[in-house]
């Protein structure tokens, strides 16, 4: 199946019985066995049968990369809520889930949003639109936020670096449906376009993530305590923005608050740690 072809009567998406598992308590990896992922969710006019993405298998195409671009900010706070008191723009939840290139929903994958706020601007001083969270169990992932505004030269967008444990950074940006502006930007890909629509009191959206990440079929194995490091990090340690520990002879800062788990050693977690 490619982007435009009929899906499969009767098949239903990965991400629809991701959700129903949820609702019913279910352990969701024990009902996604042999059943299609919907990866990345495509862009759906008012009326329009939204676009599926290649059904999930070990060849399913990891999420794009985009550039950085000159705002990103290390430190952001851990939270799922961009909201504050009195913040202007219309609200707007993004939910999904993130995925492996077996099409085993990852847990505890760090993702770090950054965006405009409702006038076009970015907050280079604080941290207003930026924050950092990490996926649940079921690899889902729930943020809180506005529709960002636009500013010259780009449409609108949301920038977003996404490492699961022990593993490369990706670093994209996920777009909005029917932007004019969708067809001027040259950064603009359609791949990462969420499905949006309208809802009573704002806009709700969905993205799918798969990273780069090899996986059996079948449920994620659970991971093994890494050999020690020689140093003072330590796994279940909760660590602030600023602290200090050594990991195989070597000092590191960490730059997000987290609490230190397989996987998130500093010399494989750039987003955590900075060498000193």
């Amino acid at each position: 199946m490619d982007d435009h072809d009929e899906p499969r009567p009767g098949h239903p998406s990965r991400k629809t019985v991701l959700r129903a598992a949820l609702a019913a308590g279910v352990a969701a990896p024990a009902v996604l066995m042999g059943v299609p992922a919907l990866a990345r969710a495509g862009a759906a006019s008012p009326g329009a049968r939204p676009a599926l993405t290649p059904t999930c298998d070990d060849g399913d195409d990891p999420t794009p990369p985009q550039m950085e671009g000159p705002y990103f900010k290390p430190n952001s706070p851990r939270r799922t809520s961009l909201l504050e008191s009195g913040t202007p723009g219309v609200r707007l939840t993004v939910t999904g889930y993130v995925f492996g290139l077996g099409c085993q929903p990852m847990s505890g994958v760090l993702l770090d949003f950054w965006q405009a706020d409702n006038n076009g601007a970015y907050d280079n001083t604080g941290f207003r639109f930026r924050g950092h969270q990490f996926t649940d169990a079921q690899g889902a992932f729930r943020l809180t936020t506005i529709v960002p505004g636009l500013y010259p030269g780009r449409t609108r967008h949301i920038h977003v670096k996404a490492q699961a444990p022990g593993r490369p950074v990706l670093t994209t940006q996920l777009y909005f449906p029917n932007e004019p502006r969708n067809a001027t930007d040259s950064l603009f890909d359609p791949r990462l376009l969420m499905t949006v629509h309208d809802v009573s009191g704002g806009r709700e959206a969905a993205f799918d993530f798969v990273l780069n990440v090899p996986q059996s079929p079948g449920p994620s194995p659970t991971p093994t305590t890494p050999p020690p490091g020689g140093g003072t990090w330590a796994v279940g340690t909760a660590y602030r923005a600023g602290d200090r520990a050594t990991y195989g002879g070597r000092g590191y800062v960490c730059l997000q608050a987290h609490t230190a788990q397989p996987g998130w050693e500093p010399p494989t977690a750039p987003a955590l740690w900075r060498a000193e």
